[in-house]
């Protein structure tokens, strides 16, 4: 049985996927059919190979594509940092639930603003909502301290380390409180120990914060060790192969990674994904 999250904590944003089909102007189908209800509170991973539309999905859960057709349903609003480093704040209006709640996507790279130190890039979307110099600062201090930053809030991207750019790149997605988080592969360019180390770290504040979390990755050891449910999507178009409950207790250290029933999880996903790239017949 899969250790739950008390209820009473589970403050995050409810998703529904309701046959969402995306096809690009040049006739790729990227997405194909996809139905899912990801439960506020959950942590989901979609996991898939390179160019299976999985990231494509994320977008348009995030309201940064539209679907070609179908519908998802999540917030009306999402506060989003860009590609370019801008934060903002996107009505939309193909959304039909009237309950507005804050969203946060986190992209592969950190596009942290060079000419801003640590706190003044973590408390750039409080900036931008208007909020008074002290009340973002001081949620800007609060964020870096959860992600272990503290005593580099001063220092600017260039002085970072890879994994230090991402924990301050996850510090200004925490800033909102968002109720949904979305993370489009942050940790693939990370060496292995720093990319173990930062997803133990975002687990832990997943469970403190009871936000909902959709994490897309291509790492099975990285979907298994982080979700409570993993998705496993086929070779483009993107339909899902595999819908799984992980197995596994609530509380997941390092040494959870070198256990039999870590191993078994593993395996499950690893045959979806195998059948998902045509590798088993």
């Amino acid at each position: 049985m899969v250790d739950e999250i008390p209820p009473a904590i589970r403050a995050g944003t409810q998703v529904t996927i309701d046959s969402v089909r995306r096809v690009f102007e040049t006739g790729l189908v990227a997405v194909d059919g996809i139905d899912l209800l990801i439960p506020a509170g959950q942590f989901l991973a979609i996991l898939g190979p390179s160019g299976s539309g999985k990231s494509t999905l994320l977008r348009m859960i995030a309201g940064l594509d539209q679907p070609t057709s179908g519908q998802i349903t999540a917030s009306p609003f999402a506060l989003l940092i860009q590609p370019d480093g801008v934060v903002t704040s996107n009505p939309l209006s193909y959304y039909s639930d009237t309950h507005s709640r804050d969203q946060a996507y986190v992209f592969q790279d950190a596009h942290l603003l060079p000419w801003r130190n640590v706190l003044g890039n973590v408390a750039l979307p409080l900036e931008l909502r208007g909020e008074p110099r002290a009340a973002r600062l001081a949620a800007a201090r609060e964020a870096i301290s959860r992600v272990g930053l503290t005593d580099s809030q001063r220092l600017y991207p260039a002085q970072l380390s890879g994994g230090m750019r991402m924990r301050a790149s996850l510090a200004r997605a925490l800033v909102t409180q968002p109720k949904l988080l979305l993370l489009d592969e942050p940790f693939a360019a990370l060496d292995e120990i720093t990319r173990q180390q930062l997803d133990e770290q975002l687990r832990r504040l997943w469970q403190e914060t009871g936000m909902t979390v959709i994490f897309v990755t291509h790492s099975i050891m990285e979907a298994t060790f982080l979700a409570e449910r993993a998705i496993v999507v086929s070779r483009r178009p993107a339909k899902v192969v595999l819908d799984h409950p992980i197995d596994l207790p609530a509380n997941r250290g390092s040494d959870l990674r070198g256990r039999p029933e870590f191993a078994r999880e593993m395996a499950v996903l690893m045959t979806a994904l195998q059948r998902g790239t045509g590798e088993l017949a």
